[in-house]
This record gives C-alpha cells, structure tokens and sequence, in this order.
C-alpha cells in the first residue's frame, strides 16, 4: 500500500523534519517542474478556499496537473455514489489524491481503498496534518527551534482539528500548552491523556489575558460554527474571545500570533499592524509545505 498522510502521527519525528528542510528548500526556489509527468486529485467534499488553493498551487508549482471538484453537489455523490467507489475511480486516473471530507475517518478509510497515495486535507473535526506541519514550518521559521516552545492554544478546542493535529506533532519537541478556551470548548480528555503520558505540561484557562506574557505562540482559532449541532451553543460562544493591539502591550518580543485562518472576530484588524501578526505569512507557507509534502509521498523527495 502506497504511503499516505493521514494522520501527523503517521510522519515520523525525521520524516517531519525533513519536510520541513525541503520546504525551506522550496520557500528559496518556487518553480520545481519535476512532476510534469503526474497528476494530482484534489476532491473536495466540503467548502475550502486556503487549503485548496495551496495545494492547488503547490501542484502547479511543481508542474503537476490538477484534476478534481470543489464541491460534492456537482457529482457522482449527489446520485448515491459510494466514497468507497469514488475513490477507486478517482484512483485511475491520478498519482496522488488531496481529499477533504466532513466525516471523521473517511480519509483512513479512502486510503485504506485507494491504490495511490491520499493526503487527508481535513476530516470533520479529527485531523488536518498538512496545516500542523505549515504550522511546524512557521513555528521554527519566527522561532529558529521548535524545542521547548510555550503555545496558548485559544478558541475552539474542542472541535478545532488544527489544535488535535498540533498538539500531537509538537509532542516530539518538549513544548509547554496553555489551553484557552470556555467551558464548552476544553481540549478533549483523550489528547490531555497523551500528553500526560509523554510528560508534557500543561495548564487550562478560560481568560485570554492570563497567560500572554509567557506566550511564545499565540495558535488562535475560530469557534466553528459548521461543528455545532445546536445554534443556541454556538450562539453562547462565538464571541467569547476578541484579540486586540492594546492587549499585547507585555508580550514577549518573539511572540508571534498564528492562525489556521479564515478569521472572524477573534483578531481585530489592528492586530494586522503589529510585529506579533504572523498568520498571512503562515498562509503562503502552506504552499512549500504541500510541495514537500506531495513530493515527498511520490518518492521524488
């Protein structure tokens, strides 16, 4: 069975590493047309313009052709089509396969069918690890180390599969967490379990002012309001955390501010102008990550 990355935990502590050397590599030198000869499936069952775009554009970069769909209303799915035989025709026709999907374990499953390649672009709330390892790469980019790091992860913490796939990735480097978030939306039991059993510390908090002095990265997220089965949930916290410029008077120099974008209200525009804001170049990392990533899984990397 050809190698996926479904899960961070599927890349080695080396193999994430090396993806990020040859990343950097890429960051210096954009246009690479050694994938002329292969083509790239993007199927994307659910709304993405960042994630799909980058490796949309990645693929181009790297002189591959992209075949594929942005929305499943326009397909084969929408007569009843099994994922399970999308998947084996999509197969046919491509060298490797992008998929984001809004059920949990659906991009296991479709590599587990697939006889090429599969990069899971995001399953409902469960893993995302091409935007962990864009984080990876951005962490040690303002950083210059990913050892011992502090990261106040901020938000949705229950549902956010950006924070799950980060914090499991960054388990190898000897980090320090803060979780902030409301009530609701703690970090799940499972993923404080395992970094119990690593030794990793941590501490909770619902105040967002509490812990920012400490912070080395501030990893903010959006409540996600396509996660909540019950509107008046969502409704009691889609505001609860609003970043502003006067609120990073005390940070520390290094601080920089991350974010797995879109944003909504959680970083106010002012943000954008201070030395902390990071998130749009974290974005265009995104871009020489996947190039890694996508030559790397067809063994030209």
């Amino acid at each position: 069975m050809p190698k996926s990355l479904i899960s961070i935990q599927d890349f080695t502590k080396e193999e994430i590493l090396h993806i990020l050397d040859v990343a950097e590599e890429f960051e210096k030198n954009k246009s690479q047309t050694f994938l002329s000869d292969k083509v790239i499936a993007c199927i994307f069952f659910e709304p993405s313009t960042r994630t799909r775009l980058s490796f949309e554009t990645a693929s181009n970069r790297l002189g591959a052709r992209v075949i594929g769909f942005s929305d499943a209303a326009n397909t084969s799915v929408r007569k009843g089509e099994s994922l399970k035989d999308t998947i084996k025709m999509v197969s046919n026709y491509a060298d490797l396969i992008v998929m984001r999907h809004p059920i949990e374990g659906s991009a296991r499953y479709a590599s587990e069918v697939a006889s090429v390649p599969v990069i899971n672009a995001g399953d409902g709330a469960n893993q995302h690890p091409t935007q962990t390892l864009l984080d990876l790469y951005t962490i040690r980019q303002t950083q210059g180390r990913l050892d011992k790091i502090d990261i106040n992860m901020v938000g949705d913490l229950k549902y956010g599969r950006t924070v799950h796939s980060l914090l499991q990735a960054m388990s190898h480097f000897s980090p320090t967490f803060t979780f902030t978030s409301p009530q609701e939306l703690m970090m799940p039991k499972e993923y404080k379990e395992f970094l119990d059993e690593k030794g990793i510390p941590y501490k909770e908090t619902s105040d967002l002012t509490q812990h920012l002095d400490t912070t080395d990265i501030l990893y903010m997220t959006r409540i996600q309001q396509e996660r909540f089965t019950d509107p008046m949930e969502y409704d009691k916290v889609k505001n609860v955390y609003s970043l502003n410029s006067s609120m990073l008077a005390n940070v520390k120099p290094n601080m920089k501010i991350l974010h797995p974008l879109p944003r909504l209200q959680e970083i106010a525009e002012d943000v954008d102008d201070t030395p902390h804001a990071y998130y749009f170049k974290q974005a265009e990392n995104g871009m020489y990550v996947r190039m890694a990533i996508i030559s790397y899984l067809l063994g030209k990397r």
